[in-house]
């Protein structure tokens, strides 16, 4: 049946082999022409008199006319193909030669079982209950006794008529319903089929995240005891990822890390997993290994298809992963253990030079617990203050003289003792905390530098080091000019060293900075110079005062012509563009004679000072007492030069 079809249905099938009887069912059921003229005569009566004539309403059906069940039939399917069916049927109960009423009627119903049926019968010989056991749809179909009077002929229509559209406004209802039902089903088999993705899915890389990693471990260790088999864990963490992160931004940190999740995929097998265990480690289960060798090989790929360079921003990307391993069932067997103990052969692997892989033995896992106990350590050092600042001289190369100096953080722990800068900084930065340290370093660093002139110790001027999430930081200009405020130190006897990889991730924030910073009259030098990638056309635009010359290449400044050659490039290079030169790791007298016909302008290292803590810097300053920071000192370079002509 066709949804098309009007619901207003006056559509009638007789079917009677009596011809005449086809002829009353029209005169009771169609158009009457007498009707038609009297109605005329009432309407000219109330037109003379002013009188108003009620309309009646009155059923116009429209009538077929079939005189065999085969020939009804072929008319109800018709009707079913032109998309206009018959609402009801009037069945002779007996037409010879054919079909009988009710054999007409099983035909009519398998056809439209929505046709409503009268039987019209001048016989008894046929049972109410025989008749609806053999036929069925009792609702949907009555038994009129011929002859019939018009008024019961004419009410069977109309009822029968009224309650197919009834039947077809509740049927189309229904549909409707349903069909609203399995839209509004879909989108929520839709929306919950997401949420149980982002759930068990890490929504940047796409790969599992922990809740489906602990459930594929679970399933991986039910399947290796039953198959009494064993299979690998290995833990991946990047190295220097941070460094990406705070150089480049956190969006180039994600395209690293969605670059790196691509490469893991490709790497491993159908059956394997890989998941984001959280930050820049990943986790590969890899199911289908028997032994170390194969264990090996799949780490050995692991590094392998992580050694071509990442282009980002620009920018060759170069990243390589510690990876930790730990078999099923020789190093845990549950989650929790194979996880931390493929961990521990991880951070092992980066404290024996990163980029290489190790299985996990014993004893392995006493130095993750180190290292976690050092972290909850830290943050108890911030809090209680237990940091201090060592200070190493600059010296004039030419004279001697010491006009400043670099403050060195170090941890007086309560138990371990000084703890370097190179055991902690770096577990500062991983886990959020080098900021606030940075920022305490600042304040005491302005604090101490006023306090010695306020005691009568010569004017000189501190330096201070700041990370690179240091240097992104939105608040770094007005944190610095608060110190200096809180201290009462004027901004020429402060000094900021930043990386070159710190200020080259964004060259044209740096400059911004940079600007604030030298209108402030802070000088700002770019520490280890000569190891990253400073571009010279940007360099030439930093408003920055010094370079200072990376240790590496004063090691073998005297043995090795490459280190003497390219100390010399970058000495030139500076003075060309007006800015000083600091050399790092001075420590025999040669290296300082190469430095002095160099042109070289400050030094700093264990052959004039290792770094000392604030009392005996303060007495070998004095030792020194004819000593003088003047304003011409800070103006030979051209970024505070124009700081102290706007002032």
């Amino acid at each position: 049946m066709s949804d098309a079809a009007p619901l207003a249905n006056r559509r009638i099938l007789i079917v009677d082999d009596n011809a005449a009887i086809h002829v009353d069912f029209r005169k009771v059921l169609g158009p009457q022409a007498e009707h038609s003229a009297q109605a005329a005569l009432d309407v000219l009566e109330a037109n003379l008199f002013g009188e108003t004539v009620a309309a009646t309403a009155r059923p116009n059906f429209e009538i077929d006319s079939a005189h065999q069940g085969q020939e009804g039939l072929a008319l109800v399917q018709r009707a079913l193909i032109e998309g206009r069916p018959y609402a009801m049927a009037f069945v002779d109960m007996r037409m010879p030669p054919g079909w009988d009423g009710l054999k007409t009627i099983e035909h009519l119903w398998a056809a439209d079982p929505d046709v409503q049926v009268v039987i019209c019968s001048a016989h008894t010989d046929y049972d109410w209950t025989e008749v609806v056991e053999r036929l069925g749809h009792s609702d949907k179909l009555l038994v009129l006794r011929k002859p019939a009077e018009p008024i019961e002929v004419l009410q069977c229509a109309t009822a029968l008529a009224r309650k197919w559209e009834n039947d077809r406004l509740l049927k189309n209802h229904v549909l409707r319903l349903e069909e609203v039902i399995t839209a509004r089903t879909r989108g929520l088999e839709a929306a919950n089929q997401q949420l149980r993705h982002l759930a068990t899915h890490d929504a940047l890389t796409g790969l599992p995240n922990r809740v489906l990693l602990d459930d594929r471990l679970q399933q991986a260790i039910a399947h290796a005891a039953r198959d009494m088999r064993s299979f690998a864990v290995l833990v991946c963490d990047l190295d220097r990822f941070k460094l990406v992160n705070d150089s480049l931004g956190h969006r180039a940190g994600d395209e690293l890390l969605q670059e790196v999740a691509r490469r893991l995929n490709a790497v491993v097998r159908t059956a394997d997993t890989v998941a984001r265990f959280g930050g820049d480690e990943f986790v590969v289960i890899g199911t289908s290994i028997a032994d170390d060798e194969e264990a090996a090989d799949l780490a050995a790929r692991v590094m392998d298809v992580m050694q071509a360079p990442v282009r980002i921003s620009a920018i060759d990307i170069h990243t390589s992963p510690s990876i930790g391993i730990a078999m099923y069932p020789d190093d845990g067997e549950s989650v929790q253990a194979l996880l931390a103990h493929a961990d521990a052969a991880m951070y092992f692997a980066k404290q024996n030079g990163r980029g290489n892989f190790r299985r996990y033995v014993a004893g392995m896992h006493a130095g993750t617990e180190e290292r976690v106990q050092l972290e909850s350590d830290l943050y108890s050092a911030v809090t209680e203050k237990q940091f201090e600042l060592y200070y190493q001289p600059k010296v004039d190369t030419q004279s001697g003289d010491v006009r400043s100096a670099e403050a060195l953080i170090r941890w007086v722990h309560p138990v371990r003792g000084v703890v370097s800068p190179a055991e902690f900084i770096p577990l500062a930065e991983e886990c959020g905390l080098i900021g606030a340290i940075g920022g305490w370093v600042i304040r005491e660093a302005c604090r101490q530098a006023r306090a010695w002139q306020l005691d009568g110790v010569p004017p000189l001027r501190v330096s201070v080091n700041l990370s690179a999430s240091q240097f992104r930081d939105s608040g770094l200009v007005d944190s610095i000019r608060s110190a200096l405020d809180d201290a009462g130190l004027e901004a020429r006897f402060l000094e900021v060293e930043l990386t070159e990889s710190a200020v080259m991730s964004d060259p044209e924030q740096s400059i911004a900075i940079l600007e604030q910073l030298s209108a402030m009259g802070v000088l700002v030098s770019v520490d280890d110079f000569g190891t990253g990638y400073s571009s010279m056309s940007y360099l030439r635009r930093f408003p920055i005062d010094k370079l200072k010359i990376d240790r590496v290449f004063i090691n073998e400044i005297v043995s090795r012509p490459e280190d003497a050659s390219i100390v010399r490039a970058i000495v030139s290079l500076a003075h060309s563009l007006r800015l000083k030169v600091v050399a790092e790791g001075v420590e025999t007298p040669a290296q300082l004679d190469f430095l002095k016909t160099t042109g070289c302008d400050e030094y700093q290292g264990y052959h004039f000072s290792r770094p000392l803590p604030a009392a005996e810097f303060e007495r070998l300053i004095r030792s020194h007492s004819d000593l003088d920071l003047s304003e011409e000192d800070a103006a030979r370079t051209h970024s505070k030069l124009a700081a102290y002509v706007r002032k």
